[in-house]
């Protein structure tokens, strides 16, 4: 690809420029070519701080299509909500670990993505932009070139691109909430995350309104909330975190939950709306994630021992199963 420098790039800093004439492309990937040599400036590999005097010919040469050698392909099942030439949006069962780590060599997400379309082996990370916990279930999205990855980062730290997750919390909240708090490692345990003061932590901010309450009688003390969770920010185990903080860890999570606790094998945690631009039309588009089965039998479970029910009205359309409008039946 050869571009020539405009007359109103002079004096501007060779990455800031080509920062705007690749908007296409993230800083930090153009920062990675420069030093790789696949940059040149009228045939010379200059500085990233180098400024230009304008009329200059930049020629970038793209890295060439590879096989991923450290990932192998895997013919896991995915559940696929829709997929275009630019984007993949999948739907993560619980259980299945998104990159491939210490502990998860294979068998992850990533590998299954290699499979499916085996050119995602030319862009970092398979295309994955964001991530979910182990077992955390719900809706992700994949990008499927390096421009699409770009604009879908850029959507993220922008806040543009909206998160929704349900989660099945201890305890009653009776009003909706924000905590802004910053996340950061444990101090005495390094495989947890936590609230922390100062410098050491991340921005962090999740916004939070209950939509179902599970308290009175037949709970036996066991109170719960169904609540609908947005987040500004993206940090790990983020909604995790933030609600233990504020004395209202998920059912059934084995780090953050509390002790003794099972009602539940995993953390009650599901993505289930993802709302973004695409990035090739620019247009709105928005993709829900139904419940789990487990989590759907899980909140059926409650609705019984709340309502001291023997048995529930499988063909009574307040508890349809058709997808997360079920969490709208008792506003």
């Amino acid at each position: 690809m050869r571009l020539c420098v405009p007359p109103d790039l002079a004096d501007v800093r060779l990455d800031a420029a080509l920062a705007r004439l690749l908007p296409e492309h993230s800083r930090s990937r153009l920062s990675e070519w420069l030093a790789e040599g696949r940059i040149l400036v009228d045939g010379q590999h200059l500085p990233g701080k180098t400024r230009l005097a304008g009329g200059e010919t930049i020629a970038l040469s793209l890295p060439e299509a590879s096989t991923d050698t450290e990932n192998a392909p895997e013919d896991i099942p995915l559940d696929i909500l829709h997929e275009d030439e630019h984007l993949l949006i999948l739907d993560k069962p619980p259980g299945l670990v998104v990159h491939p780590g210490a502990g998860n060599p294979d068998g992850t997400l990533l590998n299954a993505l290699l499979h499916h379309a085996p050119q995602l082996a030319d862009i970092p990370r398979a295309g994955i932009v964001h991530r979910l916990d182990r077992d955390t279930s719900g809706v992700m999205m994949v990008a499927k070139t390096l421009t699409a990855q770009t604009a879908l980062v850029r959507q993220l730290q922008a806040r543009t691109a909206s998160r929704e997750y349900l989660a099945l919390v201890d305890g009653v909240i009776a009003r909706p909430g924000t905590v802004d708090a910053a996340i950061g490692r444990h101090p005495r345990d390094r495989t947890r995350m936590a609230v922390v003061v100062g410098t050491s932590g991340k921005p962090a901010v999740t916004h939070y309104r209950p939509r179902e309450r599970f308290d009175g009688p037949g709970m036996a003390g066991r109170n719960a909330t169904l609540v609908e969770c947005q987040l500004e920010t993206g940090r790990t185990h983020q909604i995790r975190v933030h609600m233990a903080h504020i004395r209202h860890p998920l059912v059934g999570d084995p780090v953050y939950g509390r002790r003794g606790d099972d009602r539940f094998p995993r953390q009650a945690l599901h993505a289930w709306r993802l709302t973004l631009e695409h990035p090739e039309s620019g247009e709105t588009v928005r993709f829900v994630s139904p419940l789990p089965p487990d989590m759907r039998t899980l909140l059926k479970n409650l609705r019984r021992e709340r309502d001291q029910r023997a048995k529930i009205d499988e063909d009574d359309e307040s508890y349809d199963d058709d997808g997360v409008e079920i969490v709208y039946v008792r506003d």
